[in-house]
């Protein structure tokens, strides 16, 4: 949507994508930021249909308010918790992120990683 370098590899999105509704937020608030035009105000609409959203529900964000083995961002915390959360009720998950304090953190949960390079 926006002119980036990196890009994840096309078989990323064939697979089933989940994040925390937060991700939907993060996507506008860049979006509007940068005063983003309809061509890509549309893809943002179609990528977000294509990922089911996870709500921050009271255990997400009681798990978020918690220590992560590494220093995390606040919004990081919300992700990872989302995620910890799913792991927690067997659900198989990978991260994918281009943001190298999250994917640490991630690995610090021994969380397996999405390759995006």
């Amino acid at each position: 949507m926006l002119s980036e370098d990196r890009r994840p590899p096309t078989s990323f999105w064939t697979e089933t994508l989940v994040s925390s509704r937060l991700l939907e937020y993060e996507i506008w608030a860049r979006l509007h930021a940068r005063e983003a035009a309809t061509p890509q105000l549309e893809a943002a609409h179609e990528l977000i249909a294509r990922i089911s959203l996870l709500e921050l529900a009271p255990p997400v964000l009681a798990r978020a308010v918690e220590k992560f083995p590494v220093p995390i961002r606040t919004l990081d915390a919300l992700h990872l918790a989302a995620l910890e959360f799913l792991r927690g009720r067997g659900h198989p998950v990978r991260l994918a992120s281009y943001d190298v304090r999250m994917l640490r953190a991630a690995e610090a949960m021994d969380v397996s990683l999405v390759h995006l390079d």
